[in-house]
């Protein structure tokens, strides 16, 4: 059997069987040793699901993939971005090289140590902005953004992660914009009836915002145990 053709599901994101790669917006270098491959005059790096739950979700849900992944320029905010792994992915998609597209991503990490490489990350990739502080706080993340945000991506290990993804989403997600929560079941408050009510209750906050619409609820716990991702819409 030959290989299968790619499925193009977005400008810099596609899928290939079961593998997704994005658009490589930095020739000739991996982030975290993935592998890359040319076609033509394009050059593509793997997006593994095990390392990226955005990936994880995308390869998990029926949504169309164009509701979940950022539009090619658009302002985005990356709360718990860690040493940059997906934030590379979706800046290859966002912004692409140069910043050609005019994309912005202000990525915000609390680990000095993670800041470190997000930086470097950010020295080869215009449009990313790296912020060390506490994602829960408005008054870290203002400073950095040129407008209300079109997409949010939450990934921060602490209790009340959903409470505090509404609070953001409230304040810095413009109407239409699209936000995602990944949440740890383990990290959040303990509830009687294990994971599934901790998710059962994730979903009854998020249903309870008269601003927010949730439009998926993806189990990612095939690549990343204890792990949901939550799809909102404002």
């Amino acid at each position: 059997m030959g290989r299968r053709k790619p499925i193009q599901l977005a400008w810099g994101v596609r899928k290939e069987g079961r593998t997704l790669w994005t658009r490589n917006a930095v020739k000739g270098v991996s982030v975290r040793d993935e592998r890359r491959k040319k076609d033509s005059r394009i050059e593509w790096r793997q997006w593994d699901p095990n390392k990226s739950k955005i990936a994880a979700c995308l390869l998990k849900t029926k949504l169309d993939a164009e509701v979940i992944i950022p539009k090619v320029g658009s302002t985005c905010l990356y709360l718990g971005a860690s040493s940059g792994t997906t934030v590379s992915h979706i800046h290859d998609h966002v912004c692409g090289s140069g910043n050609h597209h005019n994309g912005q991503i202000v990525s915000v990490e609390i680990s000095p140590r993670m800041m470190r490489d997000l930086c470097k990350l950010s020295e080869f990739r215009p449009g990313l902005i790296p912020v060390l502080g506490d994602a829960r706080k408005s008054s870290i993340i203002s400073p950095y953004l040129r407008s209300k945000v079109d997409w949010i991506h939450q990934d921060i290990s602490v209790a009340d992660q959903t409470k505090s993804f509404l609070k953001i989403s409230e304040i810095f997600l413009k109407d239409g914009g699209i936000g995602l929560l990944s949440l740890k079941a383990a990290s959040e408050r303990w509830v009687e009836g294990g994971d599934d009510s901790r998710f059962e209750l994730a979903k009854e906050l998020i249903e309870s915002n008269s601003r927010l619409t949730l439009i998926d609820n993806v189990d990612i716990s095939y690549y990343e145990g204890q792990h949901r991702v939550f799809i909102v819409k404002k």
